[in-house]
């Protein structure tokens, strides 16, 4: 079988941005709302969307809506394979809790730091 080279130059230019490796890399470990990509990139919103726009134009990521968040995903396996390639297997803590972040995540977990000041 002849490899689509056209889906595969297309999947390579969303992964040559810094930001989006970064977007993907944290959507390894889950479904992630903007705002907490905000919070654990220090960028603006409009610019992480823009980013958002080439990865979901791409096929690359999904969103979710609920209620005024919107949730991305990382939908293209072939994808995921690369960046165990690339970045090794993903960690664990790419979902860590981020205090300055409003999202659901990360507003209703009650981390561990804060389990062990109370005893």
């Amino acid at each position: 079988m002849t490899p689509n080279y056209d889906d595969l130059a297309s999947r390579f230019r969303a992964l040559a941005h810094p930001v989006r490796l970064q977007i993907l890399n944290m959507l390894r470990g889950g479904e992630v709302c903007v705002c907490h990509m905000e919070a654990a990139f220090g960028k603006r919103q409009a610019y992480i969307s823009q980013q958002l726009i080439v990865l979901r134009e791409a096929g690359l990521v999904e969103t979710r809506k609920e209620g005024l968040k919107i949730f991305y995903r990382l939908v293209d396996p072939t994808t995921a394979t690369l960046l165990d390639a690339a970045l090794g297997l993903a960690a664990g803590d790419t979902l860590a809790r981020i205090d300055t972040c409003p999202c659901p995540r990360c507003a209703n977990v009650i981390s561990e730091d804060s389990l062990t000041n109370r005893r």
